[in-house]
């Protein structure tokens, strides 16, 4: 199939479509509001880099440091994050997830298995083959976007 604006739009679409559902319907479920999308970019950065420093932080987020500084700054008041001054350099901050977060995080992530499992299972054999097949296309996808920043 050739790549077209057509078809890039259909996929970004689909994508969109996807993330916006299985995030509000993960919420509801959960009985919380979303968080929204720059705060989850910021935990899931430092659930997978734990004691990444802000400006760190911004570079990989491809953002300025005083945003994310403001972000962090609304997730410590939510409880979700810890700001620990670096013992050698005492003007850096590095970030931990609290354990409020971890569990947040865990249960949204059983939430969004669950319900998108359910839905994988509605569908017929072969739509669920072939989105099962793409889905290491689609890391590599999203790899390659964020490598290109």
């Amino acid at each position: 199939m050739p790549v077209t604006d057509e078809t890039v739009d259909q996929l970004s679409g689909a994508l969109g479509d996807l993330h916006r559902v299985l995030r509000r319907a993960a919420s509801q479920r959960a009985g919380r509001v979303a968080l929204p999308d720059a705060q989850v970019e910021v935990l899931r950065l430092v659930q997978r880099q734990p004691g990444v420093g802000v400006r760190e932080a911004a570079e990989r987020l491809g953002t300025a440091p005083n945003t994310v500084s403001t972000l962090v700054g609304e997730l410590t008041s939510a409880g979700l994050l810890h700001r620990d001054r670096d013992p050698v350099n005492r003007r850096t901050v590095r970030l931990e997830l609290t354990d409020a977060a971890r569990e947040r995080i865990a249960a949204y992530g059983r939430h969004r298995r669950d319900l998108l499992g359910a839905a994988l299972a509605g569908l017929d054999d072969a739509d669920r083959q072939a989105l099962l097949t793409a889905a290491p296309a689609l890391r590599r996808l999203a790899d390659r976007m964020t490598q290109q920043r």
